[in-house]
């Protein structure tokens, strides 16, 4: 399901229509055509843009510089908000706050806010659920049910920023629930609204979009020079362990993947992120060590090693159940081995995980 925006519908005093037209989700210049569309002038979509994506502005009513009949035309033919806010909780222990919203077709989906020492970072959520079923992935448990738009994305963040803050979020990573590169366009144009100038103010350097891997989005991704970073979900470096614990890639396999984001590099002149989940007795061997290095040297790249969090909460079944953290001595080893090697790796310590809100526990169990 893309971005549900139709351009054709005209403003009128009064629309009899039940279904009126979502703004939210629209891209600046696909705002300035639908108000050309609609008789009116050109301009009138900058300065919706302006209302919705830089001030946050939810009712019409409040987009000062448009004439007051154009307002109630808007109030009449179109919505704003996509998202209804459900409930929140936060860590006891860092401070890192889950929130849960529901989308007009009544699926809810999770978003995270997370609190460090240098940063706050918002964790966006694609997709309601995930169809690639890694196999340390609480999303991935819960299956795939659809895509969201484009406005599902934003308003993630509409409703986050007036919770917490605007000022106080300083960088945007679509990692949440689903795979961002299997909803493309409601990914991109949501991209496309944070770059504009016009919007929140978060440099295109603070988002990052994480993929699981699917090489030829990747490539399409670098050609549409928005220059986010990217972060690729490696977790080991030999096609028999990575199609194991993840099976797409079987149909993405590794060389093609690392050729995709050696393009993005190339095309972007950004580092690529490699996310490495460290599973016992899997992905963590001196062999894992080895082939990162060979890697890594190839081209400008960091890891973050991220310790494997506990999906009880999902009663998995299978490999999934199976899966035990590497112990923290050995993860400290396996770092300082690569350092050595003068390879850039960061730890991503574990934050939120007693609200399920670490990274892989992300999921609702009663959407279905």
């Amino acid at each position: 399901m893309e971005n549900q925006i139709s351009l054709d519908t005209n403003l009128s005093t009064n629309n009899t229509n039940s279904e009126k037209t979502v703004l939210k989700g629209l891209t600046l210049d696909e705002l300035k055509a639908y108000f050309a569309k609609s008789g009116e002038p050109r301009f009138r979509g900058e300065q919706v843009f302006n209302w919705m994506y830089n001030h946050l502005v939810t009712d019409f009513f409040e987009m000062a510089n448009l004439p007051k009949v154009l307002r109630t035309k808007l109030k009449d033919n179109c919505e704003i908000m996509t998202l209804e806010y459900v409930e929140s909780e936060i860590s006891s222990i860092n401070g890192t706050k889950k929130y849960i919203f529901e989308t007009k077709a009544k699926n809810k989906i999770e978003s995270v806010i997370i609190p460090e020492e240098d940063r706050t970072t918002l964790c966006l959520s694609t997709q309601v659920g995930c169809p690639l079923d890694c196999k340390f992935c609480a999303t991935g448990l819960m299956g795939y049910k659809i895509n969201l738009t484009a406005g599902e994305i934003y308003d993630q963040y509409v409703i986050a920023a007036k919770d917490h803050g605007k000022d106080n979020i300083t960088n945007i990573v679509f990692m949440g629930m689903g795979e961002p590169l299997l909803n493309y366009n409601a990914t991109v144009n949501a991209l496309e609204i944070f770059a504009q100038e016009l919007t929140t103010g978060i440099s295109k350097k603070k988002i990052t979009v994480s993929t699981a891997g699917i090489a030829p989005k990747i490539k399409e991704l670098a050609d549409k020079n928005l220059n986010v970073k990217l972060a690729l979900s490696l977790h080991s470096c030999f096609d028999d362990i990575r199609s194991k614990i993840m099976p797409i890639n079987d149909k993405y396999p590794l060389k093609q993947n690392i050729d995709a984001v050696k393009y993005y590099a190339r095309k972007t002149r950004t580092r690529i992120t490699f996310e490495y989940i460290m599973l016992n007795g899997i992905n963590d061997r001196d062999e894992d060590i080895e082939a990162l290095w060979k890697l890594c040297k190839e081209f400008p790249c960091k890891i973050n090693v991220i310790p494997f969090n506990s999906l009880k909460h999902m009663n998995p079944s299978g490999l999934s159940a199976e899966l035990t953290p590497t112990p923290l001595e050995r993860i400290n080893e396996f770092v300082q081995q690569l350092r050595d090697k003068n390879i850039t790796v960061m730890i991503r310590n574990t934050q939120g995980e007693d609200i399920a809100a670490a990274c892989g526990q992300l999921a609702i169990k009663y959407n279905y």
